[in-house]
């Protein structure tokens, strides 16, 4: 396994610890203000900044001005992100974090095998063979057991 393939993959690692607790400390905050949504705005509002303040570090602010001429579908991702932020924040403390969690992991896995398998929204093409669905399945099927734990 390459260094650069160690590395990504410690990055995810850390994306994917980041989605639960993130889960948690969102809905915590929505519960004590009784305000999900309210909740989610502040959760957005932090998030702006700091993507603000990676942008004008990172020397790509200059990237904005290529932003009009991009296909306007391109940003249905921040719905996506809404979409999520917004149930996570109000599903999670009625439903549990875990049970939350659990079906955006089941859903994430449905998901990427598609894209994945028909090279969806410009993916690279990886599809589906024996080994790589018996290894979903087996995913799937260790996340049911955690769940039933």
């Amino acid at each position: 396994m390459s260094t650069d393939t160690l590395r990504y993959a410690l990055i995810m690692l850390l994306a994917g610890i980041g989605i639960p607790v993130l889960a948690a400390l969102n809905a915590q905050l929505g519960a004590r203000i009784a305000a999900p949504v309210a909740a989610s705005v502040v959760l957005f509002a932090v998030a702006l900044l700091a993507c603000i303040l990676v942008l004008a570090f990172s020397g790509q602010v200059s990237a904005l001005a290529a932003l009009p001429a991009q296909p306007k579908h391109l940003f249905a991702a921040g719905l996506f992100v809404a979409f999520y932020v917004l149930t996570v924040t109000w599903v999670a403390p009625r439903f549990g974090v875990g049970n939350a969690v659990f079906c955006v992991l089941l859903g994430q896995m449905i998901a990427a095998t598609l894209i994945d398998q028909f090279g969806l929204f410009g993916a690279a093409v990886h599809t589906v063979t024996a080994t790589r669905a018996a290894g979903i399945v087996a995913m799937v099927a260790g996340l049911a057991l955690i769940q039933r734990g």
